[in-house]
């Protein structure tokens, strides 16, 4: 991704499914709020996603494609999904979350990604595992 290195994975434990490959980190406030704008569906594509720590809900503002939403708490347990947002769009804020992983639009429907999975997310700047 364009502003983003990727930095570690995200994997459904539950659904024994990758939800990213190629999983950058936004845990500042200029990259939270920054995100995935200027960037394409090739910048984005098949194994990008974007974790947002901390955040409670996300938009969509400036993109020019649509992305999954999914809600996790401290646990990194998932405790909402919003799937296909559209550009120019806000996706509900959900007050318990911890975090939030935006994915290519339709990969949580691909991994049958559901309320309740628990996600392991793998981190290789510091080779550090974050689960519940």
């Amino acid at each position: 991704m364009a502003f983003f290195p990727a930095a570690g994975q995200a994997f459904n434990r539950t659904r024994q499914a990758h939800l990213a490959t190629a999983l950058a980190v936004a845990d500042t406030h200029w990259t939270r709020l920054r995100g995935l704008l200027g960037l394409s569906t090739e910048d984005f594509g098949s194994g990008s996603g974007l974790w947002i720590v901390p955040c409670r809900g996300v938009h969509t503002l400036g993109m020019g494609f649509p992305i999954d939403v999914v809600y996790l708490d401290r646990g990194l347990k998932v405790i909402g999904i919003k799937p296909e947002v559209g550009p120019w769009r806000f996706a509900p804020v959900v007050r318990e979350a911890a975090s939030v992983l935006e994915l290519p639009c339709g990969k949580a429907a691909e991994t049958s990604t559901a309320v309740g999975d628990t996600i392991e997310i793998t981190l290789s700047k510091d080779s550090s595992q974050l689960h519940a």
